[in-house]
This record gives structure tokens, sequence and C-alpha cells, in this order.
């Protein structure tokens, strides 16, 4: 076991979150088990995201501010701590993706993160087996929350119509995805396209790739390949990029028509399941 007092809580956002709850709590004269029954959870769960050895929630985080009456320091905390436990690769794009003030993406495969359902997310990352599954996805949700900002960025994303035939997670799973992705016509910030099958050879077909631009900084390009991914303000790309994502938002369907398709697959092909004697259920 780790001992508290050897944690140095300068060696990430894990250990001075660990850290800062142990000092907080013993301040406010509470027992481990004590504080566990303030905020529902066991003295054990307390002890091991004490020690960092378990990584937090926002909603223990939320309840550990209410419970030690903190201002809010945890729940400012868990969003760094959710971002160090991204890919040491990814965890400069999370930073840059919450800063953008528009995000323009194309992609080729898979619905676009910042769109995911939680199940959605936990599919897709469950393909690299990592062994911190449960801490990705809350990761991935976190990420979430910068659409329901105040000042939220332009968000507007090309999935290829691969993304929607794509049985990720399952045909539950999918028709819940295809739902949410619906669900964004109600927000004024995000658009979707889907760019179709019809559209045949297109500026693209080279992978997914997405661009964010800034209030005081240059535009960034960011791409993927098989192990990590990379950033660049290079201008000729940023340049080539916006010239291509002109012609694949430009041959894909409009937004309208796109959630028309979206809504088709969704019932057509993951609204009614055979059940268990053949007979189709919802």
């Amino acid at each position: 076991m780790v001992n508290i007092r050897d944690l140095d809580p300068s060696a990430s956002p894990l250990d001075y979150y660990g850290s800062e709850l142990r000092r907080l709590r013993e301040d406010a004269g509470l027992k481990q088990g004590e504080l566990g029954g303030c905020v529902f959870c066991t003295a054990s769960l307390i002890g091991q995201i004490e020690t960092a050895r378990k990584v937090p929630t926002r909603d223990f985080s939320e309840r550990v501010d209410a419970a030690l009456g903190t201002g809010g320091v945890f729940s400012r905390l868990v969003g760094l701590v959710l971002r160090s436990q991204l890919p040491s690769w990814f965890q400069a794009y999370a930073e840059m993706e919450a800063r953008a003030a528009y995000i323009s993406t194309y992609q080729a495969q898979l619905v676009y993160g910042l769109l995911q359902t939680k199940d959605y997310a936990r599919a897709v990352l469950a393909t690299g087996l990592p062994e911190n599954l449960d801490e990705l996805v809350a990761a991935r949700m976190e990420r979430h929350r910068i659409l329901g900002r105040e000042h939220p960025p332009m968000v507007w994303v090309v999935l290829d119509e691969a993304a929607l035939y794509r049985p990720i997670g399952g045909p539950e799973v999918m028709r819940n995805q295809l739902a949410h992705l619906l669900s964004f016509r109600e927000k004024r910030w995000v658009r979707i396209q889907v760019l179709p099958f019809a559209a045949g050879e297109h500026a693209s077909l080279i992978g997914s790739f997405t661009t964010m631009r800034f209030s005081d900084d240059p535009d960034l390009v960011y791409s993927e390949d098989l192990i990590s991914g990379h950033m660049t303000a290079n201008p000729d790309t940023v340049k080539e990029a916006a010239l291509r994502y002109a012609h694949v938002q430009a041959a894909a369907l409009s937004v309208e028509d796109s959630a028309a398709l979206i809504t088709r697959v969704m019932e057509e092909r993951y609204g009614h399941q055979p059940g268990p004697d053949g007979r189709a259920v919802a």
C-alpha cells in the first residue's frame, strides 16, 4: 500500500488531488469512513483516491466539495486529473481542443469523439486493450463539457456514411449513438453533415483530420496514425487542410438531409432487432 506521506503532490495531478483530499479531510476533523458516509462511498475508496491508486470521478469531486465546503476545489481539479489519464501524445490536443473557438473535422471511420455516447466511446476505446479503460472513458466524457459552456466552440463535423453503418458496440449502442447525433439539431453551435457513399472518391480519402481555430493563436491541424497523433500550425498544411475540408463539405449532404439519412439508418438498421423467438422487437 502506498504511504500517503510518501506521495509527492507535484508528481502528477492525481497525486496532488489525493494529497489535497487528505489534507482538507483532516482539517475538517473527519476520518475516511466519516467522509465516505457523507459522499455515499466506502472508506476504502477514499483511501484509494488519497493514495493516488484510484482516479476520482466528477460526481465524486462535486460531492466532496459539498461535504467539505471547499468552494469547488475538487470540481476544478478533476478536469486536470482526468486529462492526465489520456495518452501523453493526446493530452496536448485535448488542451487545445478546450481552447478552440472553431473546430471542423472530417471523420472517415468513427463518430467524432466530442459527439460520442459513453457506451460507444467505451467500445471504441476497448479496441486498444487498455488497462485503464474506465479512466479513458471518463476522460473522453470530460472533453464533452466544452459543448455545454456558456460560450462553446463552433463544431462542424463531416462524418463519412461508413461511420453510421459500422456497428460499434452492437445495435443498441449504435441506435443510441445515432439518436445522440440527432439531438444536436437543437444545438446552435454544432452542425453535422454526412458524406454519402454516392460521393465516390473525395478530397480526404487519405483519412480523418481536424482543424482548430483560436481567437488569438494560429490555426492547428490534427491527424492520427497507427501509434499517435500529430498537430501542426504549418501555414502550408493549414491551407491544404482548409482546401480539402471545403471540398469534402461541398460533397456532403446538407445538414437537413444528413439528419434524414441518420434517422433512416437508425430506424432501418438498428431500430428493430429479432428476439429469441425470431420476432422483431424494438
